[in-house]
Order: C-alpha cells, then sequence, then structure tokens
C-alpha cells in the first residue's frame, strides 16, 4: 500500500540523516531554529509516530500524552534504533482501523475532545506532521551540518514535488 510505503520513506529519509550527523551536531542548539536542537525536531516528530503505534491497539490516540523523552533528542543511535522499530511497526500493521483522537485545544481547560480517526488518517497525518518539521531540521542542516548529505526530497511534501515536476 502507497500509505505504508510513504511513512517507511520518511522513516527511511530520517534514518539517512541519523547515520551521518554527528552526535555534537545532532544536539547542537541552533539559532536559527530559537535554539532547539536538531535532535529535538527529530525526537518530536518520532514521537508523534510512537504515540500512534503505542496506542493503536487500545484505539485512543492521544498526542499531547507523549512522552518527551530526552533520550531520543540526545542519543542519536537510539533514535535510529526508533526509527527502525517504527518502521517494523508500520510494516505490520497495514490494515486500516478505527480509532479515536482525543486532543486538547484550550488553554484554560484539561477537557480533551473525542474525536472518529482511522489508523490511516493518522499515518497520513503523522507523514504531513514529519515533512514539516523535516523542511525545519532541513534547514538546521545546512547551518551546523553541512556535510550531511540531505536526501533530495528531505522536507518536501509529495504534492510540491508533482507540482515542481509539472511546471519544470
Amino acid at each position: 500500500m502507497k500509505l505504508i510505503s510513504a511513512c517507511k520513506d520518511i522513516l527511511n529519509q530520517l534514518e539517512a540523516v541519523l547515520t551521518q550527523i554527528t552526535e555534537e551536531d545532532f544536539t547542537k542548539k541552533v539559532a536559527t531554529l530559537n535554539y532547539s536542537t536538531i535532535g529535538q525536531h527529530i525526537r518530536h516528530t518520532l514521537e508523534f509516530f510512537t504515540c500512534l503505534v503505542h496506542n493503536h491497539s487500545g484505539g485512543v490516540i492521544n498526542y499531547d500524552q507523549r512522552d518527551h523523552d530526552g533520550v531520543i533528542e540526545t542519543d542519536k543511535t537510539i533514535a535510529t534504533a526508533l526509527v527502525r522499530d517504527l518502521a517494523a511497526f508500520i510494516e505490520q500493521a497495514s490494515e486500516d482501523k478505527d480509532l479515536t483522537l482525543e486532543a486538547n485545544y484550550s488553554l484554560i481547560s484539561d477537557e480533551a475532545i473525542s474525536i472518529r480517526t482511522t489508523y490511516f488518517r493518522e499515518l497520513a497525518y503523522n507523514i504531513e506532521h514529519a515533512i514539516h518539521h523535516m523542511a525545519i531540521i532541513k534547514i538546521a542542516l545546512k547551518e551546523v551540518a553541512p556535510y550531511v548529505s540531505i536526501p533530495e526530497h528531505f522536507g518536501v511534501a509529495v504534492s510540491t514535488i508533482r507540482y515542481q515536476k509539472g511546471t519544470a
């Protein structure tokens, strides 16, 4: 299925960057990114996938309740292992299923709302979310780790790639 392939492609692109970047540059604060790190953006991206994977069988997804695991953003070996684990799960969990997304968009209430969704819809959301952060990561890579060979379409949506090819 193309959705599963797209997810795996995103994760493979992240792994390609992780295998090249030094630990020092992975954890370096980048002024252009308001002093966040490449590791923080990768952790954030992976934790959305992880939240979906860990809650897939229970049927309720709440991205607000992800772990914010500092080890993922400071140890690229752990981040790389997580990428591989996520890709393996996504490969085997290739059937759609109904889920509930819980979210709280209020600063004055702790009450979450429930939204019907599906596993495939959430995979699509995770792809778009990852591409957004990969575009940010690309900016940081060019600034602090120009030696990293960035995959050609890293941080670019497929619809944008198709549009660019059509207007070239």
